[in-house]
């Protein structure tokens, strides 16, 4: 019963650092575009992250304890060293300052605990392989759907002066930031009550036919995400708001706006998709419409190579994390 409560701390602990780690997603173009300071902009974005579960199915909860591992060969070792391998990344990506995904670092993890554990028919390949492909779908969705956008808004409001279509965006921004940061709570919360979940299910104290996490789960895992958004990531703002490109209000617009739908599509379906990859795809996307010359592709190349190796290096991290843990228990 020790090990469940270190598993639940540390799943919390995840969760506070997924928000910590992918608060520049939520609040990258609003602060950038200087609409609202950063500690408003972390603030509203906290909000929205806890609120997401009153609006939001928790259909991605459901993927994570039963979509990409064999559930019956999860046990508490499985479950800790794939948490312990999402936090060592996500922390040394933050360092570095790299957008990785908090999402995909938890995927590798359980993948590489379970394959040393049972071998890769733990593994749910379909399930896997639909969170793979979305690595390109969810970042190349948020670019076609900015590139769209804002090539309509710039031919909508061609005749507009500058400054009064600036003026109209940078309230628009404050709904489009907000729905990203909903989108973002809901998709990554769910990550964490899917592992508790699973977790209190492994050790007896929840059935196996219960449909939805205890509401305390449910309540815990928004809160935490909630409040390490409030602590913000400020190393990774700097890169996805000012180093890929620089965006005006209804460019910040588009991008969070394109973003949002994305994540609302993959939410509804149950897929655990990666905020960061789809706000960078959007916000490639907007820089894009000015010409190729307005990305900052030396940045975009660093970013892409961190989403490529998180899943390897996650998988790698939690084989040895579950090897270490069944050798001390």
């Amino acid at each position: 019963m020790t090990f469940l409560y270190i598993i639940v701390a540390l799943t919390i602990t995840f969760d506070f650092i997924n928000g910590f780690h992918d608060s520049a997603n939520s609040i990258a173009c609003v602060v950038s575009t200087k609409v609202l300071s950063p500690f408003a902009a972390v603030c509203m974005a906290a909000f929205f992250n806890f609120i997401a579960f009153v609006i939001f199915p928790l259909n991605v909860a459901t993927t994570m304890y039963k979509g990409i591992v064999v559930p019956e060969v999860i046990n508490l070792n499985v479950i800790g060293a794939a948490l312990i391998a999402a936090i060592t990344w996500n922390l040394a990506t933050w360092w570095l300052g790299l957008p990785s995904s908090s999402s995909h670092t938890l995927v590798g993890g359980l993948v590489g605990a379970a394959v040393v554990s049972s071998g890769w028919g733990a593994v749910i390949s379909g399930g896997v392989i639909k969170i793979v492909a979305f690595i390109l779908i969810s970042p190349l969705l948020g670019f076609l759907f900015a590139h769209f956008f804002s090539s309509l808004i710039m031919w909508i409001f061609r005749r507009v002066p500058a400054f009064t279509v600036d003026k109209l965006f940078r309230r628009f921004q404050l709904f489009s930031a907000s729905a990203f940061s909903l989108g973002h709570g809901a998709n990554d919360a769910q990550k964490s009550m899917g592992i508790i979940w699973v977790a209190l299910m492994i050790s007896g104290l929840v059935s196996k036919e219960a449909k939805v996490p205890p509401i305390w789960v449910v309540l815990s895992c928004q809160t935490a995400i909630a409040l390490g958004t409030l602590f913000g990531g400020w190393r990774i703002v700097k890169t996805m708001g000012q180093r890929i490109t620089k965006i005006k209000p209804f460019e910040g617009f588009c991008a969070e706006i394109s973003g949002s739908v994305a994540l609302f599509i993959a939410t509804h379906w149950g897929i655990p998709v990666s905020t960061t990859h789809t706000i960078t795809g959007a916000i490639m996307g907007v820089g894009a419409r000015k010409g190729a010359s307005s990305v900052k592709w030396g940045v975009t190349r660093k970013i892409f190579i961190a989403w490529i190796i998180t899943i390897p290096v996650s998988a790698a991290i939690g084989a040895i994390m579950y090897l270490f843990f069944n050798w001390v228990n």
